[in-house]
């Protein structure tokens, strides 16, 4: 005896839910696969989810971020740690490292980076051009293209004298080292031990904190343009044994000569003072 038909025409009674896929159809493997991949994708979200909620902002996050956004300059850890009243510098690292994954997580415009000695809370580039409108800040960044030209051979070349600069921009710069130096970008570091003992100048930590730098290491391209001239070779110990050899040599043929004529002259002496011995 046949057994009844399953098929659902067989029970007209039954109505298929409209969004039901038969297991039977070509697509029910894509199906599947698709929910398993959603699912999937769930459980990660739900896991990001959960890792930046335990990360609950503590009264020390709010006193880290507070003393970080009221400071004028980049604060040291050990006077952030003095600030916040925390336990050593290490919590002070942890607490900064956490505030900055709370900011990228919730798309704030705000983020914690070290520059120059210490720490320092920066708004991200992109809103840059609506604090320009806001606030119309005249900051020291905005030098004159002749003084950020000087600012640059500066920045790499440093420590540099005035003759130097003058050499590479071509012009004379006096007048914009006085305005770097007024600015608190440029210092005097010292003097050149060539003929005069010219001024050295070099950059400030001012200079390190406006670029957001936390080094001069940190330049564009700092390991090709801040390379120095290369030495001239050493000359090897054969070199120089053979140098003075050579210069031995000279001066016995400089000294041949006037030694013949001291000889001539000794015994011309010799000879006449023999003759008038013989003559008294």
């Amino acid at each position: 005896m046949r057994p009844p038909s399953l098929h659902p025409a067989a029970f007209p009674s039954v109505q298929r839910h409209p969004l039901s896929i038969s297991t039977d159809s070509p697509s029910a493997a894509g199906w599947n696969w698709q929910q398993r991949l959603f699912r999937r994708e769930l459980a990660a979200e739900a896991v990001a989810a959960e890792t930046v909620l335990s990360q609950v902002r503590t009264p020390r996050h709010a006193r880290v971020e507070a003393a970080l956004f009221v400071a004028e300059g980049p604060l040291a850890l050990r006077k952030l740690t003095q600030l916040a009243t925390l336990a050593d510098v290490r919590e002070a690292r942890r607490l900064i490292e956490e505030l900055n994954e709370m900011y990228d997580a919730g798309g704030s415009a705000f983020r914690i980076e070290r520059v120059a000695t210490g720490y320092k809370m920066y708004t991200l580039p992109q809103f840059a051009w609506w604090l320009d409108q806001l606030h119309h800040r005249q900051s020291a960044l905005k030098l004159s293209p002749p003084a950020m030209e000087t600012l640059t051979i500066v920045a790499f070349r440093q420590p540099v004298i005035r003759a130097d600069i003058e050499q590479i921009r071509g012009v004379q710069c006096t007048e914009m080292l006085k305005l770097l130096m007024d600015r608190g970008l440029v210092r005097i570091g010292g003097e050149d031990t060539s003929l005069g003992r010219p001024y050295l100048y070099e950059t400030t930590r001012l200079f390190l904190e406006l670029f957001g730098l936390r080094s001069l290491d940190d330049l564009p391209m700092a390991d090709e343009l801040r390379r120095r001239p290369e030495q001239p070779v050493e000359e090897t110990e054969e070199d120089q044994e053979s140098a003075g050899d050579e210069a031995a040599a000279g001066e016995t043929d400089a000294d041949g000569p006037a030694a013949e004529d001291e000889t001539a002259e000794s015994t011309a002496a010799d000879s006449g003072g023999s003759a008038d011995r013989a003559a008294a």
